[in-house]
């Protein structure tokens, strides 16, 4: 279907808390900083093409946008939409059913790469995934197989092809969708390269997300925010710092940033669309069922988001960046 569209309804039908009629209001969008760009280009050209308002969009990163989202049906100045760069988590669902939200329409937008970044002043890293772990990781296995607290303190000493630079990487911080995927993709990607962790997931599944996931805290990575533009003037600003964001930022700033090598493959477009640059992630928007009917242009936006002039392989979103599904 050119429609790209693939709607779920989480939870079970069930009578929803009166709303009140809002058609004088705007729709209310928050959620993922890296979903938030294609929202806003969509908001902007829905504002100008149609009658209806121009949607409000904040960027306040994909587990603060599903807090506020799953807080109620209606009310004052509700939230209709919710941007996420992961899909929603069972607990997340749990907390919209707890609070009468329980009808949700998941509407998969397309794909993005998570990059790993820093300033084209600078040499292009070639990391591999065990690369990333081993620098990232809180606790990391030494050469007798135990783990220790993560000794690196510069690249050269994990993989001596790389820099001898200190390790400084400019990140996510929990609340983001895309510090959720990194840590799934890439860290745990290059944990499972370690045989007695990767066994170690049949035997104790809590243990080994701890070891996988965990991110050092000893200042070697520098959580700076829901906002990726302010990863990308800090990497112009630190030359020999790395930065992780999502794709579209590296294409937007792509004079001032280069994209690291990751397991041999570029963060390109195309090898983001065919699966073999390895960090990559579906990207999605939540919707409230039961305001279709109470928000004016909430159903038409939706449309707008989903057509294939926004989403399609030639939509206006992929020349920001997005990455179309396939067919």
């Amino acid at each position: 279907m050119r429609k790209l569209l693939c709607f779920i309804v989480f939870g079970i039908l069930a009578t929803t808390p009166a709303i009140a009629n809002n058609h004088d209001r705007q729709i209310r969008i928050v959620g993922s900083s890296t979903v938030y760009p294609f929202s806003s280009v969509v908001a902007e050209k829905f504002g100008r093409k149609t009658d209806f308002k121009t949607p409000v969009i904040e960027s306040t990163g994909t587990g603060g946008g599903m807090k506020l989202f799953c807080a109620e049906v209606g009310g004052n100045n509700p939230i209709d939409i919710t941007n996420a760069s992961r899909r929603i988590k069972q607990s997340e669902i749990d907390m919209c059913n707890s609070n009468g939200v329980t009808e949700i329409d998941e509407v998969m937008i397309g794909f993005d790469g998570i990059v790993i970044a820093n300033a084209k002043e600078s040499k292009r890293y070639s990391l591999t995934l065990r690369d990333v772990f081993l620098a990232l990781a809180k606790n990391v296995p030494n050469e007798s197989n135990e783990l220790v607290e993560n000794p690196y303190t510069s690249w050269a000493e994990i993989n001596p092809t790389l820099p001898d630079v200190k390790i400084e990487v400019f990140g996510p911080p929990p609340t983001s969708g895309t510090r959720d995927a990194f840590v799934e993709l890439a860290m745990e990607g290059g944990c499972k390269t370690f045989p007695f962790i990767k066994d170690l997931k049949k035997i104790d599944k809590a243990q080994y997300k701890n070891i996988c996931h965990d991110i050092r805290e000893d200042g070697k990575f520098i959580e700076a925010g829901e906002n990726d533009n302010l990863i990308v003037q800090k990497l112009n600003a630190n030359p020999t710092a790395l930065g992780i964001f999502g794709f579209s930022f590296l294409d937007q700033n792509a004079d001032k940033i280069q994209g690291s090598l990751v397991n041999g493959n570029e963060p390109t477009f195309e090898n983001i669309a065919d699966g073999s640059y390895p960090i990559s992630r579906a990207l999605y928007f939540y919707v409230k069922t039961a305001h279709y009917s109470k928000v004016e242009g909430l159903r038409e936006f939706v449309e707008e988001f989903t057509s294939d002039g926004a989403i399609g392989v030639d939509g206006y979103l992929s020349d920001r960046g997005l990455i179309p599904a396939g067919d």
